[in-house]
């Protein structure tokens, strides 16, 4: 309630009351020694008696309306420190909460300074206006983060159908390199994709039907750098559904990633599934230091089902973030326990509802083969084909008995076409590039964990 103090608070009714108290107190006290004094000097003894009751009357009004006012101070001090603690913690909290679930600034005050006084009223009107100045520069803010990723996933998604278009028109010279650039541009998309679910942003991958979990897990492991690292342990024959697809195999290409990255170079990062009534569990393993109390809570409250505070944020450290948006928009369940192979072991839960049977593939129609032509009749006694030169523009030679236009309709039949020299198929290709990035050190990302 608005901080007032009422007519008879601050009236002078206690003061003079205490004021006539001590007046006839001390009048009648001088009243009685005036009496009492010799006949000579009554008067003057009187007189005296008057002046100092008088006085010992206003003082004791004076600290009487002292005491008063200094109650009436504590009362007050009291209601504003009051007044004071609901809004700060009520009101302005309230207020912020309004404005930032899409409430506009002067509807949130409306609703929250009647109760507060006129000086009140007045923080209460700027924190707002505040509030709101920092909601539109933050919206305008993602709006332009997310706008910049969409982007950049349309150049990452443009540069990878390019460069396979190339792997399937070159050979083995190439390949590799191709290869080695088609990974490069995956890790780019995988950070693209990062920024958008930071941010809020469709993700650049969606598909309309079901991923077998094989695909799904070596999906992840095209999108870390260390991939040579990892190790599937898998024969799930399950599917993932095709909207949750690309956010399960995000999660889990964050997850890999952090362990490679925390894990020593020369060891490996290992991943179970195991189905179960409830879903399918995907459990990454790694070998690198165990994490302490502090950040084990730090991971566990990143994958939590707390929303998300970018203000909290470490700059460098986006996977877990990703990971527990992920995990909040599809309903994954991540936990963290001690690793059997003396690291950190990540458990995902992917629940059933996301859980279906692959498609079955429409079995391809047999091709009839075409029939052989008859092998043609050679005539013995024909005369062979007419002769040309060596050089692509020489002219036809013709033979005794022979008319030059006969000649020339011969040299004009096409010649047999030799056949198209065979080349090797994708497994022997990605298998060659797999063993020359076996042979060369793997690089980093930045910092997930």
């Amino acid at each position: 309630m608005p901080t007032r103090v009422s007519a008879h608070r601050r009236g002078g009714r206690p003061p003079l009351l205490a004021f006539l108290v001590a007046l006839v107190v001390t009048g009648g006290a001088c009243l009685w020694v005036s009496l009492a004094a010799p006949a000579g000097s009554q008067a003057l003894v009187a007189w005296y008696g008057a002046v100092l009751s008088f006085l010992l009357s206003v003082s004791v009004a004076v600290v009487a309306g002292g005491v008063q006012l200094l109650r009436h101070a504590r009362a007050d001090s009291a209601a504003l420190d009051a007044e004071g603690a609901r809004l700060a913690g009520e009101a302005l909290p309230a207020l912020a909460q309004r404005i930032r679930g899409g409430v506009a600034a002067d509807a949130a005050f409306a609703e929250v300074a009647p109760s507060f006084g006129i000086a009140h009223q007045r923080v209460i009107r700027a924190v707002a206006q505040e509030v709101a100045t920092g909601e539109r520069m933050r919206a305008a803010a993602m709006a332009t983060c997310a706008n910049a990723a969409g982007r950049m996933q349309a150049l990452a998604t443009s540069t990878l159908a390019d460069l396979r278009e190339m792997e399937n028109r070159h050979d083995e010279d190439v390949l590799a390199d191709l290869l080695k650039l088609d990974h490069s541009t995956a890790q780019a998309g995988r950070l693209a994709d990062s920024i958008a679910v930071l941010t809020g942003a469709r993700s650049g991958r969606r598909w309309t039907k079901p991923i077998v979990m094989e695909s799904v897990l070596r999906g992840a492991m095209g999108r870390i750098s260390s991939y040579q690292r990892v190790r599937l342990h898998s024969t799930s024959t399950v599917a993932v559904v095709g909207y949750a697809a690309e956010g399960v195999m995000h999660a889990l290409a964050e997850l890999m990633d952090n362990a490679t990255h925390f894990s020593p170079p020369a060891e490996e990062v290992h991943v179970y599934v195991e189905e179960l009534h409830t879903g399918v569990i995907v459990t990454v393993e790694d070998s690198g230091l165990v994490m302490s109390p502090a950040a084990l809570a730090r991971a566990e409250r990143a994958v939590s089902a707390e929303p998300l505070d970018l203000a909290a944020m470490s700059g460098t450290r986006l996977g877990l973030a990703v990971v527990g948006q992920l995990a909040r928009k599809h309903g994954l369940t991540v936990s963290f326990r001690s690793s059997s192979r003396g690291g950190t072991g990540v458990v995902v839960l992917i629940p059933r509802q996301l859980i279906t049977q692959p498609r079955p593939e429409p079995s391809p129609v047999p091709r009839q083969a075409p029939e052989a032509p008859a092998a043609p009749v050679v005539d013995e006694s024909a005369d062979p084909a007419p002769e040309t030169g060596d050089e692509p523009n020489a002219l036809p030679k013709r033979r005794r008995g022979k008319t030059l236009a006969a000649a020339r309709s011969a040299a004009a039949e096409p010649k047999e076409s030799e056949p198209p020299r065979p080349r090797p198929d994708a497994g022997t290709r990605f298998g060659a590039f797999r063993n020359s990035r076996r042979d060369s050190p793997s690089t980093s990302d930045d910092d997930s964990r």
